[in-house]
């Protein structure tokens, strides 16, 4: 499995491309919001994240990235990039909150993670 590393500070990078911000409409957050997650907690995740890994959506390039909200609620998020007027935008796709098993899971990659490369 690939992972992406990805680092924010004012501005989210993905593989030194800047990131404009998320692009919301009528198309993708009813998806998102019919989970309970709100567009705060997803855009928080989103420039918060760590880690990211392809989804197998053949029709495009998606990716899947989970995290904690600001209250700590883990998230699991599918997106996208899209471009417009030469700036790359984030679009959420899908996002709910993870199951006890997911976050178990993710907490084992959080210790993972947060482990030095050489111990």
């Amino acid at each position: 499995m690939r992972i992406a590393l990805v680092y924010a500070n004012d501005y989210t990078y993905f593989m030194g491309e800047k990131i404009a911000g998320f692009d919301w409409d009528a198309g993708n957050w009813p998806k998102c919001g019919k989970h309970g997650v709100s567009r705060d907690e997803i855009e928080y995740v989103l420039r918060h994240m760590t880690f990211r890994i392809p989804d197998p959506n053949p029709a495009e390039a998606r990716f899947r990235t989970a995290g904690r909200a600001a209250d700590g609620r883990a998230i699991f998020i599918v997106y996208t990039h899209r471009e417009q007027a030469e700036k790359t935008y984030l679009r959420p796709i899908s996002a709910r909150y993870m199951h006890e098993k997911e976050v178990r899971a993710y907490e084992q990659i959080e210790k993972a993670m947060a482990k030095p490369a050489n111990g």
